[in-house]
């Protein structure tokens, strides 16, 4: 946990890496970001000349799967956003100071460098007598959220947990566990959900906000619009089976064998918006439905009350492109026919109210 004053080059070079495998580093990260290809340059006198932003990592009602999705990420490498690219100067989870130690350093961030540090959260607070089902160190953990909050830059809430609530915010959530927006609602916000989100996800949003000092583009519930302004379903390589109308309808069945799509057994990929399909995750290995199984739908908001993660979604329509000719000419034959019958009801209706108004006229 180094000085936040050094930069990120700095301290690379001290550790003997070259400015060859800098610049290398440096376009694969602008890659991974999506960007443009001018990003590389921008990126690399960014992190040349800008001190390492001080971060400080707090944690509420979570089971730490995003700390643990956070320290394998292959696109930077976590040990560079940690130890090069960013000041980390407070995590419980995995610093070596504890106890009053530990709580002097979040006093020693707040004060030096105030209005200059991130803030971020994965877990949420629970609201419920007082915020006495979760203590950290000595006190409710909202109290001391609200404490680093007050002189933090900006906050990041990570997984789906800080950003909705998440399986202790289920109904009848007995604790009142609340996400981070609903408590503090005077500082900006970037939600990054997902049970956990994708390693490289996160270490993107770091890196983007270490590179050009701002937050990125959020979409309207607040969400980095270069990692969840697509669904999963636009994406999938089974998308094509979806089209076709070619489902898998039991487990492990032939159409399982054949990577038929996933919809009726559940997938919510259709209305999840993340970047599964195209990050992918375990370094780009694989993601859920590549594995076999459909998208629980785990980066959207209030996912565990939404039934079953095995009830089929009955509002998405499909194409059914895979009907013959002779299928399609009948439908089409059919639709004609009832067109034309319309077409002559009208046309008689018609004719008969003009008949009456001529024998009106002439009486």
């Amino acid at each position: 946990m180094g000085a936040a004053t050094e930069t990120f080059y700095s301290v690379i070079r001290r550790q003997g890496i070259t400015r060859r495998c800098f610049h290398k580093f440096c376009s694969l990260t602008a890659t991974s970001l999506g960007l443009g290809p001018l990003a590389a340059s921008r990126i690399a006198n960014a992190l040349e000349t800008k001190p390492r932003v001080p971060v400080i990592w707090m944690h509420g009602l979570e089971c730490t799967c995003c700390s643990e999705s956070f320290i394998r990420s292959a696109h930077p490498l976590v040990k560079d956003a940690v130890l090069s690219m960013i000041s980390l100067d407070y995590d419980d989870t995995i610093m070596a100071a504890a106890g009053h130690q530990a709580e002097a350093i979040l006093e020693e961030t707040r004060a030096k460098h105030k209005g200059q540090y991130i803030l971020a959260v994965e877990g949420n607070p629970p609201l419920n007598e007082g915020g006495m089902f979760c203590i950290d160190g000595g006190k409710p953990f909202v109290e001391k959220l609200k404490m680093m909050a007050e002189d933090a830059m900006a906050i990041i809430a990570w997984g789906a947990c800080a950003s909705w609530g998440c399986v202790q915010a289920a109904k009848p959530n007995p604790t009142q566990a609340t996400p981070i927006d609903k408590v503090i609602t005077n500082k900006p916000i970037i939600k990054v959900p997902g049970c956990p989100p994708i390693a490289e996800v996160m270490t993107g949003v770091v890196t983007f906000i270490t590179t050009f000092g701002k937050l990125p583009e959020l979409d309207r519930q607040g969400r980095p619009k270069m990692f969840y302004s697509q669904r999963i379903h636009d994406k999938c390589y089974r998308r094509p089976h979806f089209d076709a109308g070619q489902f898998v309808e039991e487990w492990d069945d032939e159409a399982a064998r054949k990577g038929y799509c996933l919809y009726k057994m559940g997938c919510k990929g259709p209305t999840t918006y993340n970047a599964c399909s195209t990050v992918r995750w375990n370094g780009g290995v694989s993601f859920p439905i590549q594995s076999g199984h459909g998208c629980i739908g785990c980066s959207e908001d209030g996912f565990w009350d939404k039934g079953s993660f095995y009830d089929r979604l009955t509002n998405i329509k499909q194409f059914g492109i895979e009907k013959n000719a002779d299928q399609i000419g009948m439908v089409a034959a059919g639709a004609v026919g009832a067109a034309v019958a319309v077409h002559a009801a009208v046309t008689a209706v018609k004719r008969l109210a003009t008949k009456r108004e001529d024998a009106d006229h002439n009486s």
